[in-house]
Order: C-alpha cells, then sequence, then structure tokens
C-alpha cells in the first residue's frame, strides 16, 4: 500500500506570511503569531499524547496498562514571541514525555521562525515532514508525524475559514509579494483583505494565491468574505484593476469603491512628462494630506485650474476617486 500523501492547500502556505503595517500587530503582546502558536503547540501536544496513549481522547483504552489522560499541566515558555503560557496534556501513569516541549523545558528560541517555514517551505505532506522532523529529531515515528501534521493544518485551516464581523467600514484589498520555498526560493503573489473594525482595529480578513489577478477572482474573494459572515463593506479600498469595482458591487452594491491614494498617484503620473512629475506628485500630495473635506475641495480645485489643461487625463483618475 503506497503511502498516503495529500496537497497542501495554498490558502495555508501564506496564513502565516502576514505583512502588518507595524511589528505589533504581529509580534506584539497580542498579536497573531503568539496567538497562533500558542493553538498550534497545544494542538501538536495533543496529537503527541494520542500517538503515546495509542487513542483519541474519549474513545476506549486501547493500551494492555489502562493509561488515559489526567487534565493538563501548566508551563510558560520563553522566546522571540516573549512569555507563552502553554497547557501541557498529562498521562494517569506520568509516562507520557513530550517531544515538542521536554520536561523541564522553558525556553524555545525560535519556534515561531519553523513554524513560518513549515508553510513556506512547500505544498507537500513530505516536504512538511521533513520540518517536523528537524523539530523533533530523527527517531519521530510517521504515524506521529502525520499526526501533527494534521493537528497544525487542521488549526491554521480553522483560523482561515473563521467567521467575520457584519460589518467593516474599510476594506482594502491589494496584495503582497513574499519569498517562500519550493525547491528554490521563489516569489509568489499573496492576495490579501485587510478589514478596519468598528472599533478602529486592522484585522486580516483573508490570505489567498492564485495565479493571476482579475476581476473573475476578486469577485471569488468577495463572495467568500460575504458567505463568512460580512454583510457590509462601507469604503473598498482597491488598485485600478479593470472589472474590479463590478466585482464588488455584484456583492456588496452598497459598497463605495475607492481607488488607494497610492495607485491614483501612479496612474495620474502616468499622464505627466518626467519633468514635471515631482510637480504634479506635490501638489497631488496636499490634496489627500488635507485635514478636513473643506480643505481637500478647495486643493483639488486649485490643481485642476493649474494642470488641468495641460494633463487632462489626471482629471478622469480623480472623477473615478
Amino acid at each position: 500500500m503506497s503511502p498516503r500523501t495529500h496537497e497542501v492547500p495554498d490558502e495555508l502556505l501564506s496564513s502565516l506570511l502576514v505583512n502588518y503595517t507595524k511589528p505589533e500587530d504581529l509580534i506584539g503582546e497580542n498579536g497573531l503569531l503568539k496567538q497562533l502558536t500558542k493553538r498550534l503547540v497545544e494542538r501538536a501536544l495533543d496529537a503527541e499524547m494520542t500517538e503515546h496513549l495509542g487513542h483519541d481522547k474519549h474513545e476506549p483504552v486501547a493500551n494492555a496498562a489502562g493509561n488515559t489522560r489526567n487534565g493538563r499541566s501548566r508551563k510558560t515558555l520563553k522566546g522571540e514571541f516573549g512569555e507563552l503560557p502553554i497547557e501541557i496534556p498529562r498521562d494517569r501513569h506520568g509516562s507520557f514525555a513530550p517531544q515538542l516541549i521536554p520536561k523541564h523545558q522553558t525556553r524555545w528560541a525560535g519556534f515561531d521562525d519553523k513554524i513560518l517555514s513549515l508553510y513556506a517551505r512547500g505544498m507537500t505532506v513530505r516536504e512538511i515532514q521533513s520540518h517536523l522532523e528537524e523539530m523533533y529529531g530523527t527517531e519521530v515515528s510517521p504515524s506521529l508525524i502525520s499526526s501533527v501534521t494534521d493537528a497544525v493544518v487542521e488549526e491554521v485551516k480553522a483560523w482561515q475559514a473563521r467567521p467575520l464581523d457584519p460589518v467593516y467600514p474599510i476594506v482594502y484589498l491589494d496584495c503582497i509579494h513574499v519569498k517562500v520555498r519550493e525547491g528554490a526560493v521563489r516569489v509568489k503573489a499573496v492576495y490579501l483583505a485587510i478589514g478596519i473594525t468598528m472599533g478602529g482595529e486592522k484585522e486580516v480578513l483573508g490570505l489567498w494565491l492564485a495565479q493571476a489577478e482579475g476581476a473573475k477572482f476578486w469577485l471569488q474573494v468577495v463572495t467568500e468574505l460575504r458567505n463568512r459572515g460580512v454583510q457590509d463593506i462601507f469604503i473598498a479600498c482597491v488598485d485600478g484593476l479593470k472589472g474590479f469595482p463590478e466585482a464588488i458591487e455584484a456583492v456588496f452594491p452598497q459598497t463605495t469603491v475607492q481607488l488607494c491614494i497610492v495607485h491614483m498617484v501612479r496612474h495620474s503620473l502616468n499622464y505627466v512628462s518626467w519633468k514635471r512629475r515631482a510637480e504634479v506628485a506635490a501638489d497631488l500630495k496636499r490634496i489627500y494630506a488635507c485635514a478636513t473635506v473643506e480643505e481637500a475641495e478647495q486643493a483639488l480645485t486649485e490643481f485642476e485650474a493649474k494642470w488641468d489643461a495641460q494633463y487632462p487625463p489626471i482629471e478622469r483618475v480623480q472623477n473615478f476617486v
């Protein structure tokens, strides 16, 4: 019988490669990396206990000694993620010796990097298993590696499919480029949706890998957001991709589609000679840097009076915004 293999969904490779605007969003006290690391470690320890006992929780005892689970003990790990409280499963006979976090170990430097490399290494279970072998050592059984891999994949998949808030005032839909290892180091495009909550906090709504960006792809993304509970988006900030506004409006017809400032400036400068670009860019900044609507409207009027006759296509870009 051939060994069991399956493809790891591309979304899992990018789940931990989130490019936040400030380090605290990722590695802060309550950052995503710390919370996800805690859940992954505890699920992996549960998988180790299942392998040790030979049966899952609540299943009939499968070992001759009658050994079973016996609650949990608490341990605080210190590492690059700060202090991380972990609950470690115990067995009734006291014979369970965790391999992921050995007894008496209180510091585990670099675990977050190993988890990141686990998902960035490649798409197959075999490649993921090679990283788990590096974490556990050469004597880890294939069945244990498979159990831990399944537990980790299940946890990240649940995060990717979690329910979302019903309303987001602003959602940014864009792309970042990250380096992943698939035999060799390659650059891949990761498409992401970042929402601003009603409380003013940033939240990564999802990440996706696709061969090419297009309106059909983004239609699938916004449809997924709706299926995960989003009922309304006030403003969707996007790039200038053709058909993008129509894709959003097909799912959220009341949403205002806004071209992001960076793309707006880039599109505007495409119509400007190199000699004038610095001056036009400075005048555009006076518009979007205004503190009030009234000031922005006045700055826009001055911009139009100065540049519309010379560069009329810029006006069409401004009208899109």
